[in-house]
């Protein structure tokens, strides 16, 4: 998991997805236009793969490069982590 401070960052970061989705859901009870509400559920899938990549970085700083020695058990879970969050 990682350090507090990236944690404390990646929780505002989903707080703040959060308000936009209901946002978003507050758009769709007012019967907003599709075209207004599609953009704004890219803007939610961009933010959540950005929250994404910042927990991905988090996790290969703190459990590869803190290692002196990286096993091999490690390198293929963080290819696991890559190749599922790509998906």
């Amino acid at each position: 998991m990682p350090e507090q401070e990236e944690k404390k960052k990646i929780i505002n970061r989903l707080k703040t997805i959060k308000g936009h989705i209901q946002g978003i859901e507050n758009m769709v009870e007012a019967e907003k236009g599709c075209d207004e509400i599609l953009v704004q559920i890219a803007a939610v899938k961009q933010s959540i793969h950005k929250v994404g990549l910042a927990i991905m970085e988090a996790h290969a700083s703190e459990c590869m490069l803190d290692d002196e020695k990286m096993d091999k058990g490690k390198v293929e879970e963080m290819i696991k982590m890559i190749f599922n969050y790509s998906k």
